[in-house]
């Protein structure tokens, strides 16, 4: 008779994974934890994962000594029985760097494990500047001196935000309108500057910004949630589920190209009076009675100030720019029926002045049912969410895999 080894019940559970296979998911069950959640004792990995304290044990000396992680002193607490050591990320494990490429500024972090921004740069990108290679010059001028003084053993990816449609597999971007980009092969340009042995992803803007949002700013804790990310253009990245949606090849969420306006000004794409042609930056300025090529920070920062002292065309513009938005927010309550929507880039520093006219879109569009729990929120990580989620997309397969991390010693 055949006797049945005693991890059986787990392999049946992981589906006759091999052994090293459920290994490497149970190190980076645990590594994705303390990333997202911080700090925390073996205890509470135990109980968070579903792994015995004996297989914490030994995977957390694992990520010990691959540098990626620490264990200090138990914190002290009431009751029977010794506290559990406290397992965090160490300050010198592996980092990504992260870029964000957007119409009009550039920027540039080292990112650690944890979402820890140690060093970050951007600069304005002017109109004469977005040409692939003024773009890629800039992003050199940054990345290269923030990677001077990290380990090269230690830099584990290289990720890019990027504000136009990038296919996920190879990092072309087959087109970015507002940059005047087609069929762009991004990382593989980054890779003849950085080394072909650095992975290096490349993503839209707005589904990154999503996943950190949902990861580390407004959208903690939140299972649907849409990032709708304000530029020159309008995007929207979503989670649905806890997971993020991308289509076949990433190109999912063009948001922007709703028609909200059959009547409106027309838009690159082909079609009339899309959503970012009545909500845009440039529709902004040009209701505000200013050049609509004016776009970037300085221009929203004029409106806002006007504004902010009662100037009446400034209002007016917002007011005007709201309405239009509340009719794409209304559509997008209909379509995915979110727990929140998150308005990031300069949507999000005009919600204050907007928010009574989504409000009313949203009650007189939207279904009952699909508005009922929905929240409208500006975004909690401002001008960096896309960054962060560029971060996030490096860091992706040592998350799933720390196996991939090179040890302390051998990074040494």
């Amino acid at each position: 008779m055949n006797s049945r080894p005693p991890d059986e019940p787990t392999r049946s559970r992981h589906q006759g994974r091999t052994a090293e296979v459920l290994r490497q998911h149970n190190l980076g069950a645990i590594l994705s934890e303390l990333h997202e959640a911080g700090p925390q004792s073996r205890s509470a990995l135990t109980r968070r994962t579903g792994l015995n304290r004996t297989t914490i044990a030994t995977l957390v000396a694992e990520l010990v000594e691959r540098g990626v992680a620490t264990e200090g002193p138990a914190k002290a607490r009431r009751g029977p029985g010794r506290p559990s050591p406290e397992v965090r990320l160490a300050e010198t494990g592996p980092v990504v760097l992260a870029i964000d490429i957007g119409v009009d500024s550039i920027g540039v972090a080292l990112v650690g494990l944890g979402g820890q921004v140690l060093r970050q740069e951007r600069v304005d990108l002017s109109p004469s500047r977005r040409r692939p290679d003024k773009v890629l010059e800039d992003i050199l001028k940054l990345g290269r001196p923030l990677l001077s003084n990290a380990p090269r053993q230690r830099l584990v990816g290289i990720g890019v935000a990027v504000v136009g449609v990038a296919r996920r597999r190879d990092g072309l971007v087959r087109i970015a309108p507002n940059l005047g980009w087609r069929d762009e092969p991004l990382a593989a340009r980054l890779a003849e500057h950085f080394g072909a042995g650095v992975p290096i992803f490349v993503g839209n803007d707005a589904d990154l910004g999503a996943m950190a949002e949902y990861k580390q700013g407004a959208g903690i804790g939140v299972s649907n949630l849409v990032f709708l990310h304000g530029e020159v253009g309008i995007g929207a990245g979503v989670i649905l589920d806890d997971r993020p949606i991308s289509g076949t090849d990433g190109y999912f969420g063009e948001i922007g190209h709703i028609t909200v306006n059959p009547e409106g000004r027309p838009c690159q794409c082909g079609s009339r009076g899309c959503l970012e042609t009545e909500v845009g930056e440039p529709a902004l300025l040009r209701a505000a009675g200013m050049e609509p090529t004016r776009v970037g920070r300085e221009a929203i920062n004029e409106i806002l100030d006007r504004a902010a002292s009662g100037d009446e065309p400034a209002l007016r513009a917002l007011h005007e720019v709201g309405e239009w938005l509340g009719i794409g927010v209304a559509a997008i309550v209909n379509i995915f029926n979110p727990e929140m929507i998150v308005l990031g880039g300069f949507l999000a520093r005009i919600h204050h002045h907007v928010d009574s006219q989504i409000a009313s879109a949203v009650a007189s569009r939207a279904l009952e049912a699909s508005r009922a729990d929905v929240r409208i929120v500006p975004s909690r990580l401002g001008a960096d969410a896309s960054l962060l989620g560029a971060a996030e997309l490096a860091f992706a397969p040592v998350l799933a895999d720390p196996s991939l991390i090179p040890s302390a010693e051998k990074a040494a």
